[in-house]
This record gives C-alpha cells, sequence and structure tokens, in this order.
C-alpha cells in the first residue's frame, strides 16, 4: 500500500537525551514539565521538513542554552549538523551581567544571528520562536499585562514587540510556510 519506512532513530535518541536534560525542569510559570515546549517545537518544524537532523535539533534547541549539556555533547550524540543548527539557536550569555541588563543586547544579537543563518536553522528556529508565541497570546489572553512581568525585558510588552517583529523579519525567508503566517499572526493579535 505503499507505506515506506521512516527512520525516526535520529529523532527518538534526540527525544530521549532532551527528556533527559530537561528532567525536573518547569516551564516557567506554567506549571508543566519543560519537555512539552521542545515537543512542540519539533511538531512545528515537522510541518515544514522532514529531515530528522532538523527534527533532532528542534528536541535539542534549549539543552545547550538552559541545561548542564555543551555543544560538544550534542556533537559527540548527534553529529556536526545537529550541534551547529542547536548552537546557532542558543542565547549567548554575557559573564557578570544580569539576565536583565543583557537583555536587549542578548536578543539584537539572536536576530542578527538569525538574519544570516541557513534555511535549516531558521525553520528550527520558527519552531522555537512560534511555540513561545502561542505561549505568550495564551497567556496574554487569559491575564493581560501581568504577563510581561514574568520575563526579565525590562521594557516589558514594548521590548517583547520589538523583540518578536525583529525576529519576523529575520525569518522572513520562511513566509511561505503556514508556521510563519501562524507565527506572524500572533504577534499582530498580541502586539496590535
Amino acid at each position: 500500500m505503499g507505506n515506506k519506512y521512516l527512520d525516526t532513530s535520529l529523532l527518538d535518541k534526540a527525544i530521549v537525551f532532551a527528556v533527559k536534560a530537561h528532567a525536573d525542569t518547569e516551564r516557567r510559570g506554567k506549571g508543566f514539565p519543560y519537555i512539552v515546549h521542545p515537543m512542540e517545537a519539533v511538531e512545528i518544524v515537522a510541518t515544514m521538513t522532514p529531515d530528522q537532523e532538523l527534527l533532532a535539533a528542534a528536541i535539542l534547541h534549549d539543552t545547550v542554552e538552559d541545561t548542564d549539556v555543551t555543544a560538544d555533547d550534542i556533537r559527540a550524540e548527534f553529529g556536526d549538523r545537529v550541534a551547529s543548527v542547536v548552537i546557532s539557536e542558543s542565547d549567548e550569555i554575557v559573564a557578570g551581567v544580569s539576565e536583565e541588563d543583557s537583555w536587549r543586547g542578548r536578543k539584537q544579537a539572536a536576530i542578527d544571528r538569525l538574519a544570516k543563518a541557513s534555511l535549516e536553522s531558521k525553520m528550527v528556529a520558527l519552531g522555537d520562536k512560534l511555540s513561545n508565541m502561542r505561549a505568550i497570546c495564551r497567556d496574554y489572553m487569559e491575564i493581560g499585562d501581568e504577563l510581561w512581568s514574568r520575563f526579565h525585558a525590562p521594557g516589558g510588552k514594548a521590548d517583547h514587540e520589538w523583540h518578536y517583529r525583529g525576529l519576523a523579519a529575520s525569518l522572513s525567508e520562511l513566509e511561505n510556510y503556514s508556521a510563519y503566517r501562524e507565527f506572524v499572526s500572533l504577534i499582530d493579535r498580541v502586539f496590535k
């Protein structure tokens, strides 16, 4: 009947790895396991590509930034391509500067990095950013401007609007994908 075998062994391994890396971690202010976010990011990326390395990078996208996992760990387990995409998704932490004080600089660097990134890195980034924007939209509809106090952006809602509109511009190469159109639509809905 045309059933074609799909080798998901790399993705399966990445899912197990990410579940262990994010174990006992809660999604900020949500009350549910952090791994739910990377799982949603994978689902979004899968709407754009079946590439198992990109799907693995999507599930692993926050491991280097948010856990004890290093880029070398990702490279050793999943190869150079997956590691490269994960690294491109990781914020650069500024030593000796608070998250709030470094927020705008880190976000501008991420926007600039994304503008120059490969199409495949942009797909993984869109999976992450759309998942975040879905959560922001849900929470904003529920609690309004109180939402912005959960984050480290010193300028609250205005900073978030600047950041997400900058991300949308950097990701505009993906405008033909429904995930990108949903992303822009949610930005417009929250920051109308």
